[in-house]
């Protein structure tokens, strides 16, 4: 596994998209700290590009390589190789340099401004983490759909339909529950309805760290009296782990059944 690792890391590290990747974000955090001159504004502005770029990123990039690797990929299968450690290194492959690319882009310039003396420093290393776990998430996502959809056109349509009920209509939905059943006690609705997107889950648990949660109203109150605790950041990244193990298992489980 770790050599199918390597490769994959390795051809992805050497793509000209990769060099873009980190190229934004090392120029988007240069252009943040030279306009708001605030470490905490900055973050906030990244969170924004960051919820919603990340896992559109890792979306289209996960099944771009799993579709364009496709026959190196049935190579592989051909060998005395576990199927697991097959896609499994191709999986960490791609998410690896995506996180990369997004903790060096990131994390030069505020270094260089200097937020290892700053205050700041916790919030941004949250924001990274988050960022890392959506990686993380949002590829394996993609790895899933392209493996169960041999049809390059399918999977693409689902990849992207994912990313936009999960980012935009899945925020919707949750709203217009609020509004119908305002009526009703709703605190464990909304701190449930949250839990099961990841992509709302770490931009509450990034809103209520910078301590801005009044704008989120009064689910910024319900979200404020769990997330604010330790135990809520706790279980916070006990889901995101879970929304990162349970598919990896599933693409393990589905890539041993599969007839290649």
């Amino acid at each position: 596994m770790l050599k199918i690792l390597k490769y994959s890391f390795y051809d992805l590290i050497r793509s000209r998209w990769s060099y873009v990747y980190f190229l934004f974000y090392l120029l988007l955090g240069f252009v943040l700290l030279f306009l708001n001159n605030d470490v905490s504004k900055a973050i906030i502005t990244l969170m924004n590009v960051i919820i919603i770029l990340v896992p559109l990123i890792s979306t289209i990039f996960g099944i771009m390589y799993f579709y364009n690797s496709k026959e190196f990929t049935e190579l592989l299968l051909a060998q005395p190789i576990k199927r697991s450690s097959i896609f499994l290194g191709q999986y960490l492959g791609v998410a690896g340099s995506l996180t990369l690319s997004l903790v060096l882009g990131l994390g030069i310039p505020f270094v260089l401004y200097g937020l290892l003396k700053s205050d700041a420093i916790f919030n941004f290393s949250l924001l990274l983490v988050t960022g890392a776990f959506l990686t993380l998430i949002f590829t394996v996502l993609a790895f899933n759909i392209a493996l169960s959809n041999e049809n390059k056109i399918k999977g693409f349509g689902y990849a992207v339909l994912l990313w936009l009920f999960m980012a935009v209509i899945y925020d919707g939905l949750f709203l217009m529950s609020l509004i119908i059943f305002k009526e009703y006690p709703l605190d464990g609705f909304s701190l449930s309805a949250t839990m099961f997107n990841p992509i709302d889950l770490s931009r509450t648990l990034i809103l209520l760290k910078l301590d801005i949660s009044a704008l989120l109203g009064y689910t910024g109150a319900v979200f404020k009296k769990f997330f604010g605790t330790d135990q809520g950041l706790f279980v916070s990244m006990l889901m995101l782990i879970l929304w990162t193990v349970l598919p990896i298992w599933r693409l393990v489980y589905v890539s041993k059944k599969k007839d290649f």
